[in-house]
């Protein structure tokens, strides 16, 4: 599924314009983004859980050289799935 997909899906479940649907999808993604950009975990009940987690520098090996290189520190974002979404998946 992608974005266009889940706009009309949330338009027809909720008898919406896809224009509404879309300014409402955007307005959650952007409340989230700033949430974990200020460090914040978002938990949504039953669906589940967004984290920054920082990852920090590594030593690494370029496979086609064997040159010994650093990876640079970096931050990821982590999903932690909630029960009744995973009740759902299995």
């Amino acid at each position: 599924m992608n974005r266009g997909e889940l706009i009309a899906a949330i338009a027809k479940k909720e008898h919406i314009t896809a224009v509404k649907a879309g300014k409402a999808l955007s307005a959650i993604l952007e409340h989230i983004s700033q949430r974990l950009e200020n460090g914040e975990r978002v938990t949504l009940s039953g669906f589940g859980a967004f984290r920054a987690v920082s990852r920090p520098a590594q030593k690494g090996r370029n496979p086609h050289t064997g040159e010994d290189l650093l990876i640079p520190a970096r931050t990821l974002v982590r999903f932690r799935p909630g029960k009744a979404l995973l009740a759902k998946v299995r």
